[in-house]
């Protein structure tokens, strides 16, 4: 199957979870996500994939060794982990949890979706 992206979202969501994750920096797929007012539910997880690289001022405070190790493992607050889902209605999306805290009173993560995909 040739999935392409349909269009960019990029917007905060909130994920639900039948079950939560045991940790709750490295995430399983969510059971579904509301976006917009709307309940989407999650019927199957297509692809998932993470990335620890480090972006702005923070790829740049590190030692090389330490940021190549960084970037295979994570580190705290850094990195993404991704999920394209297909929803109960058909549709396609790709959804993120970014581990960047929100700022010094706001240490989790956050949701986004990140697009619409086709096939």
């Amino acid at each position: 199957m040739d999935i392409k992206p349909l269009r960019f979202i990029g917007e905060p969501i909130e994920v639900l979870f039948d079950r939560p994750p045991a940790l709750e920096k490295k995430p399983d797929c969510p059971s579904g996500f509301v976006w917009r007012g709307e309940t989407y539910r999650i019927v199957e997880e297509l692809a998932a994939w993470h990335d620890y690289t480090r972006r702005g001022r923070m790829a740049r405070n590190m030692s090389p060794r330490h940021a190549a190790t960084a970037t295979a493992r994570g580190s705290w607050g850094v990195g993404r982990f991704y999920f394209r889902v297909r929803t109960n209605g058909g549709r396609i999306f790709d959804l993120y949890y970014d581990r960047a805290p929100g700022g010094s009173d706001d240490r989790k993560g956050q949701w986004f979706l990140f697009r619409e995909m086709e096939s």
